[in-house]
């Protein structure tokens, strides 16, 4: 299977560089590359890539407000930041806007193509910064724990195993059922928990106690 990608930065170097790396990559595609926001959601939707490189600091539109615009149009594309920053003030709303996954400019190539990967694949792909403010962001937050009872047995199950990091199909295939049904109960427990995105859900259900971190 063949992964789409976008990759937008205004740094013509980096791009450069991204695409350089990443075209040795059998499964991996560039199918676009934008200089900023506003070029990305546009490319986004003439694209419909699977996964898009976002930087954060861009012109004209930067990459947390291009990342809100085209999630809430195609909530199936995948938005990696790529960024140099990794302070609450970045990394907070780019997870808030709908990025699934969070990484620094100085990781390793194989490692990024394997966060890739993984985000083709349903798994959220967060440098340790990111996560460790996202811990700190949600045990800072008093969220009632009585949306866990709304969770059937089912979601619930799901629930767990996301907390384990793990993809639909490995939900699918630990629990007997098919990924369309693990989608559809994923949906459904990011609907009950007030959540948009799996990293959000993880977090609540470690919070709140349902699963050990």
């Amino acid at each position: 299977m063949t992964i789409n990608v976008l990759i937008a930065d205004d740094h013509h170097i980096v791009r450069r560089g991204l695409i350089f790396f990443l075209q040795t990559q059998k499964d991996i595609k560039i199918v676009g590359k934008a200089k900023n926001g506003q070029e990305a959601v546009e490319l986004a939707a003439e694209l419909q890539p699977d996964v898009i490189l976002m930087d954060l600091v861009m012109p004209v539109m930067d990459g947390i407000e291009a990342t809100q615009k085209i999630k809430e149009r195609f909530p199936d594309i995948e938005i990696m930041i790529l960024t140099s920053f990794s302070d609450q003030d970045h990394v907070i709303p780019a997870i808030e806007a709908g990025a699934s996954g969070y990484q620094l400019k100085d990781i390793e190539p194989d490692d990024l193509a394997t966060a890739i990967r993984k985000l083709a694949d349903g798994e959220n792909t967060l440098h340790p910064k990111a996560t460790n403010l996202l811990m700190t962001r949600v045990n800072r937050m008093n969220t009632p724990n009585n949306l866990l009872s709304a969770l059937t047995i089912r979601e619930k199950e799901v629930l767990t195993e996301i907390a384990k990091g793990k993809s639909n199909k490995e939900i699918g295939a630990d629990l007997n059922i098919t990924e369309k049904t693990v989608k559809t109960h994923v949906s459904n427990i990011f609907m009950k928990l007030e959540v948009s995105d799996r990293t959000q859900a993880a977090l609540y259900a470690i919070k709140n106690g349902f699963v050990k971190p």
